[in-house]
């Protein structure tokens, strides 16, 4: 099988791979994304503190934390800070309401093709599944709820 294949130009494709492979290293990977997903947490607390200080209650403050926490992101990715957040910190920022916003966004901000062709036809590749999976799940858990309504159960 191999034997086609000289043995000094397999060791010089195997240095080649080993050479532009990236490594990776898992314990400063899960640090880094704890540090960045804790920091996002950290400014969501601080969020929502500062709007339960102004006197809202606890659902509306949290209402405010999202779409502060969402408008931040957003802003971030149209100048292109984002990315890099995301790039340091992997899943800690790809997990929180941030990531998706930033997904949502980052979007139409790389597309050609005008505001019909481009971004209309391309914003929902991303939100569009979570869009619909929301929708079809609640109308599901909906029509079990209304089930059980009916037979009694709840």
């Amino acid at each position: 099988m191999n034997s086609s294949i000289p043995k000094a130009k397999q060791k010089q494709y195997a240095d080649y791979v080993k050479q532009i492979t990236p490594t990776h290293s898992l314990p400063m990977n899960m640090a880094k994304a704890f540090l960045t997903g804790g920091v996002i947490c950290v400014v969501g607390q601080i969020i929502t503190n500062f709007a339960k200080s102004r006197g809202l209650d606890q659902d509306m403050a949290g209402t405010w934390c999202s779409v502060t926490l969402v408008f931040i992101s957003v802003i971030l990715t149209g100048f292109n800070i984002y990315p890099k957040i995301g790039k340091f910190g992997g899943a800690g920022s790809l997990v929180p309401i941030t990531g998706f916003a930033n997904s949502v966004a980052a979007l139409p901000l790389n597309i050609n093709g005008g505001q019909v062709f481009g971004i209309g036809c391309k914003i929902f590749t991303i939100a569009g599944p979570v869009i619909l999976y929301g929708i079809l799940s609640s109308w599901l858990l909906g029509l079990i709820y209304y089930v059980y309504k009916l037979l009694e159960v709840i």
